[in-house]
Parts: C-alpha cells; sequence; structure tokens
C-alpha cells in the first residue's frame, strides 16, 4: 500500500473520531433539553386516588369506559383472571367481580377530602372508595354529579388534613406543550405517562359531550385512567383524563381530557347549589357547508349556520333568525359551528351577551340574554340541605327527597306531583333499575306529591310483597315494580 493512500485513511480515521467526539459532545446537551418529570410526580402522586365502584346491578357505563388491550389469542377474562391470580394484583377484579366493579382514578383537590373524578366511573354506585397513596381505603360520598361534563365529586372523610394538587388554567394550553397523566390504568395504581397537547378545544359534538371542548393529548391511557388528573409541566392539574378514541377499545394514540377549569366550575355549583347549570341560546345550528358558503357568496366556511330558533327563547327575543350565520359570541370568534355549545354552556344563565351574525351579506352585533338549559335528570345530588326533607324505604332500597317548584316545572310536572330518588341504597331497587334522579309519581295507584305521602304509602311494606312505582325519566314514564325479597 503506498504512503498516499496510508495518509489519505489516517485523515479520514481522524476525521470520523472527530466526527464521534462531536457527537457525543452534543448528545448530553440534546438529552438535557428533555423534561424531567420526577419532581412532579413525587409532588402530586400522594394527592391521587384509586377509585373502586360496587353495584348490586352491572354498571351501565362499564361499556363506555375505557377499554383495555387483551393478550393476542385470549378472551380479557381470562387475561385479567391469569395477571390477577398469579401476579398478585389485588386490586383487579375477577372476571364476575368485573360485572359488579368500576376501577378508576380521581384527585384530591382540597385537604378536607373533595376529590374529583370521572361520573362514568361512579355512575349508579352502590358503594365507592378510594385508595390513598398510603394504602389507606375509605368510603367515599357522592356529593353530586354531572353526567353531561361526565364529573363526579367525591367528599371523604379521613381525620386529618389530606395532600392536594394545585389546580391550573387549561385556557393557556398550546398544542406542543408536555402533558403527562397519574392513574390506575388495569389496576395498576401511580402508573405515570406522557405526552405532548395534540389540539385543544377539540369538540366531539353529537357523538358525545356537546358542552365540552377537550383537550386532545397522545398520553397513553386505558381503563382505570378514567378521572386522573392531567398535569403541566408546573406540576398544576390542567384537565381530567375522561376518553380515547378507539374502534377497537384499545389505546391507539389518541386520548381527551376534560379541560379543569370546565370542570372546577362544575364543582363550585354542585357544591354552592347541588346541581350544574348551563347556558341557552336557543338555536339549532349546522356546519357552514360548501353550499352554504356559495349560496350566500362567503369567505370561508367559519361560524355557525342558524337553521331553527326556539320561540320565546333569549336568541328570539334578540332578533336571531334562521339563515344567520353566528360569526361570534360573546368576543370570541367561532370558527367552526360545534365551537358554540360550550362557550353557551358556560355562561351563567340571566347573562345578556353580545352575538355577532351575518345577515344578507352584512354584519350586526345583538344582545342576547341567556336562558338556562334543562338541567340534566341522570344528574346526583347527595347534599344535605336543612331545608330538605329526607325519608326513605329500607326494604325497597331507596331514599326519595322533595321536589322544589323550578326542577317540576322543568320536568313538566304539575304543582304538587312526584317526590325525586335522592340515592339508592339497597340491591331492590337497584336490581329494577332504578337511579338518582328519577321521580316517583305514584305508589301502587296512589298519587305522591311529598316525602310524607311516599312514605305513609311504603310503610306497610313486607318480605315478599311487590311494589308499583309510576316513574318518570326522560321525558317518559313507566311503571316498575319492586318486589321485597322473602325473608324465609
Amino acid at each position: 500500500m503506498n504512503r498516499s493512500i496510508l495518509r489519505t485513511l489516517a485523515c479520514a480515521a481522524v476525521l470520523a473520531f472527530a466526527a464521534i467526539g462531536t457527537v457525543q459532545a452534543q448528545a448530553p446537551t440534546a438529552t438535557a433539553a428533555l423534561p424531567d418529570f420526577t419532581g412532579i410526580v413525587q409532588k402530586n402522586a400522594p394527592a391521587v386516588v384509586h377509585v373502586e365502584a360496587k353495584y348490586s346491578g352491572e354498571n351501565p357505563s362499564l361499556q363506555q369506559s375505557m377499554g383495555g388491550q387483551a393478550m393476542p389469542g385470549m378472551p380479557d377474562d381470562q387475561q385479567a383472571e391469569i395477571l390477577r391470580r398469579f401476579f398478585g394484583m389485588p386490586m383487579m377484579p375477577s372476571p364476575q367481580e368485573q360485572k359488579h366493579t368500576s376501577l378508576g382514578s380521581g384527585f384530591i383537590i382540597s385537604p378536607d377530602g373533595y376529590i374529583l373524578t370521572n361520573n362514568h366511573v361512579v355512575d349508579h354506585a352502590d358503594k365507592v372508595t378510594v385508595r390513598l397513596q398510603d394504602r389507606r381505603t375509605l368510603t367515599a360520598k357522592v356529593v353530586g354529579t354531572d353526567p353531561t361534563y361526565d364529573i363526579a365529586l367525591l367528599k371523604v372523610d379521613a381525620g386529618s388534613s389530606l395532600p392536594a394538587v394545585h389546580i391550573g388554567d387549561s385556557r393557556t394550553l398550546k398544542p406542543g406543550q408536555w402533558v403527562l397523566a397519574i392513574g390506575s390504568p388495569f389496576g395498576f395504581d401511580y402508573t405515570v405517562t406522557q405526552g405532548i397537547v395534540s389540539a385543544v378545544g377539540r369538540n366531539l359534538g353529537g357523538q358525545d359531550q356537546p358542552y365540552t371542548s377537550f383537550i386532545q393529548t397522545d398520553v397513553p391511557i386505558n381503563r382505570g385512567n378514567s378521572g386522573g388528573p392531567l398535569f403541566d409541566l408546573q406540576g398544576r392539574v390542567v384537565g381530567i383524563n375522561s376518553q380515547i378514541y378507539s374502534n377497537t377499545g384499545d389505546y391507539l394514540g389518541v386520548s381527551f381530557s376534560i379541560p379543569i377549569d370546565v370542570a372546577m366550575n362544575a364543582v363550585q355549583q354542585l357544591k354552592s347549589k347541588g346541581y350544574v347549570s348551563r347556558g341557552q341560546l336557543g338555536v339549532t345550528m349546522t356546519t357552514v357547508s360548501e353550499d352554504i358558503v356559495k349560496a350566500f357568496k362567503l369567505d370561508n366556511g367559519a361560524g355557525a349556520a342558524v337553521v331553527d330558533v326556539t320561540p320565546d327563547s333569549g336568541a328570539a327575543k334578540a332578533g336571531i333568525q334562521p339563515g344567520d350565520i353566528i360569526l361570534s359570541y360573546n368576543g370570541q370568534v367561532l370558527h367552526q359551528a360545534s365551537d358554540l355549545p360550550p362557550l353557551v354552556g358556560l355562561t351563567k344563565p340571566g347573562s345578556k351577551v353580545p352575538v355577532e351574525i351575518l345577515r344578507n351579506g352584512k354584519k350586526q352585533t345583538l344582545q342576547v340574554t341567556i336562558s338556562e338549559a334543562k338541567r340534566d335528570q341522570n344528574a346526583v345530588n347527595n347534599q344535605s340541605a336543612s331545608s330538605s326533607e329526607h325519608s326513605g324505604s329500607a326494604a325497597l332500597g331507596l331514599t326519595v327527597e322533595s321536589l322544589d317548584s323550578d326542577t317540576r316545572k322543568q320536568l313538566g310536572l304539575k304543582a304538587g306531583q312526584g317526590v325525586v330518588i335522592s340515592d339508592i341504597t339497597g340491591p331492590v331497587a337497584a336490581q329494577a333499575g332504578l337511579r338518582p334522579g328519577d321521580v316517583i309519581t305514584m305508589v301502587n295507584q296512589q298519587k305522591i306529591g311529598s316525602v310524607a305521602e311516599f312514605k305513609a304509602a311504603t310503610k306497610d311494606v313486607k318480605p315478599g310483597s311487590t311494589v308499583l312505582l309510576l316513574v318518570h325519566r326522560d321525558d317518559r314514564s313507566n311503571f316498575i315494580g319492586l318486589t321485597v325479597p322473602d325473608s324465609k
């Protein structure tokens, strides 16, 4: 080999080693740029809880909760049983128990024991318990729920001050920001996963919750993560992990969280008045399609096209008409029709807000007084107000409460008609499919209009007897028979 070739190889070797040294020198810098989540986890994990809800019947919301991934070729029930029996997972229910158990996550929002989770985790539960990081298991009271926002507020009595999370501002989130979740997927407590914000203001429309603009992330969450917190890099809660988008039930890279601002608004209302009220504009709308853009000679498809206006609503009184294009609401521009319901829902009923519309090619702003939307009749309110009169029948397994005049009016009931189920306390009512929020208007063909009348009508219930209730739910009434088990 001649000298010129040797010199060429030597130079190449020197350049190669120099390049390697440069890469090695740059590697620590690249690594250092990535966030370190350990401090956030250590500080906040004690405020995250494992939630378990027990049912005497099957939980109707379990089929809607986050699905899990099975081992190839193995049924889900068989997989769960193997994990439970051979890998020491005490919180993984057996296949039979799964029919009567819902597992989820939650987080403590105040030292006095208030906890936030998803409504679908505790929906219609007979008993709810939470497990803390120090392994204490406490019975939780469901203070109130709002199925529309998928929010449930729990309360535990720990006998001492509890660690609580710090609440952030979800309105400041931007796509690309790092976020992380802490929860109990498949019963694995305090599992930490991370990712980025994929999109904000993501509305699922009629498919799910029209009043919620979700935070979309690529954070891996699965069954058991429901109700757990989503943190930003400052260790503040910015969302509640709620849903995944999947046609298999498995995590496929798209997950959704409820903005913490929406959740805390619901919390304050549940604490103060026992239910969540939402604003109502009084219009039926649709997307501004290409046909509408062409026909109206619009620049683009932004906004919401009004197709109908409810008579006597705030929109009708303000002069909004079918054919109008709503461009902005209360100063916020509408990029698409689905942007409108969340904004209206968060508006306090009775407020007057400016609504910008486009009509016959001209823009104008109308002042609209927002009314209150119909309340969610599947919501639970377990507030112990001193003015409320409570009574119940242990044999029937339910507790009832008086209805106020406003609630009767919203339900379309007459004055002095009906009592509302405030709690399901036993298997008889649960197995019959009764729920908190159902209104009982008749017991054994006897009209009921007060707690005292319900108490008198059910005082002679005996083992083996059947009580026929006329129950009002979702604008419909139906007879439901409750048979008390014979004690023999």
